[in-house]
Parts: C-alpha cells; sequence; structure tokens
C-alpha cells in the first residue's frame, strides 16, 4: 500500500465545537464542514479528493473512486470528532483505500 498525505488538520476547527458556537445539529455541522475542507485537493499525481457533507451523509470521491459514510450519532459516539472520523473512514473503505489520523495529519492509503 501506498501512503501519501492528504493534508493537515487546522487546530482551529475544534473552535466550532467551543460551547458558545450555536448548533442545534446534534453533530456538530460548523466543525464538519471546517474539517472537511481542507481534503478538497489535488494529489501530486493528479487525482482529485473532493470531500462533501449533506445532512448525514458524507461522500468521499478519490479520482474515480466514490464511497459514502453515515455520521452515526448513536451507534458510533455523541462526540462529532470521533462520529466524523468513523464517516470518512466507512466512505474511504467504500472507496477503496484507507483514511488514518496520523496527529494532525490525514493520511489516505491506497492498494
Amino acid at each position: 500500500m501506498t501512503r501519501q498525505k492528504i493534508c493537515e488538520v487546522n487546530p482551529a476547527v475544534r473552535d466550532q465545537l467551543a460551547p458558545g458556537v450555536r448548533d442545534k445539529s446534534g453533530i456538530g455541522v460548523h466543525y464538519v464542514d471546517a474539517f472537511i475542507k481542507p481534503l478538497n485537493t489535488t494529489l501530486p499525481d493528479g487525482s482529485r479528493i473532493i470531500c462533501k457533507r449533506k445532512g448525514l451523509k458524507v461522500t468521499l470521491t478519490i479520482g474515480d473512486r466514490k464511497g459514502e459514510g453515515i455520521m452515526r450519532r448513536l451507534d458510533v459516539s455523541k462526540d462529532p470528532v470521533v462520529m466524523l472520523e468513523a464517516a470518512l473512514r466507512e466512505a474511504a473503505r467504500a472507496a477503496g483505500v484507507e483514511l488514518s489520523f496520523d496527529g494532525n495529519e490525514i493520511v489516505l492509503a491506497r492498494p
């Protein structure tokens, strides 16, 4: 498997989870949207990565492969950070790749 860094996680994204931020969604949509924005990029080999959220569904497209993950509040966790990572991993598996969250980096592993 080849591993390559997609992007770094902006530490300021956690500010979207602060108690002062009004979010009635229960899944931290402001946090989710801010977190996935840097994932939309082009890899050195020319493959485009596109990540979108619509409601509870997260769609991850890498080149011509596409996968979807669901933000599961009851099954996974009430914590938006844990919920989003699980949804992104699910979407990556459906696209035939793996995502890992190594500290402040998001790393893509392809067969």
